[in-house]
């Protein structure tokens, strides 16, 4: 397997570091933010990138240290946002998004 899997893993997958700057984008992350600056954007502050509801959220995946996950629609697509803290010897040093199209109607399996 490529140990590169990420870049163009079907995926958005966004990286930043403790001080929320951008330090990684696979190529779905760069196409899905080309409005916004696409590849320009790494080395920027994502806090910069986002409203000041979405800013406290983000500030709260770090302080709990939990994930936030939600669907969106935008444009006809339907997504899933999976937000989660990251961290090195039991410090927080950053966060991982992943944004994952979906389809409208996906099935829901229960296991026991």
């Amino acid at each position: 397997m490529d140990k590169n899997w990420q870049k163009n893993f079907p995926g958005a997958i966004t990286l930043c570091d403790k001080d929320f700057v951008i330090t990684y984008m696979n190529e779905k992350a760069i196409i899905t933010f080309k409005e916004d600056g696409g590849e320009k954007l790494i080395g920027t502050n994502l806090l910069d990138c986002h409203n000041e509801k979405s800013k406290m959220e983000i500030l709260k995946i770090r302080d709990s240290g939990a994930p936030n996950a939600y669907t969106i629609e935008k444009n006809g697509v339907k997504k899933m946002i999976y937000q989660a803290p990251l961290f090195e010897n039991s410090e927080y040093s950053g966060m991982v998004e992943l944004s994952l199209e979906i389809p409208f109607d996906m099935p829901h399996f229960k296991r026991d």
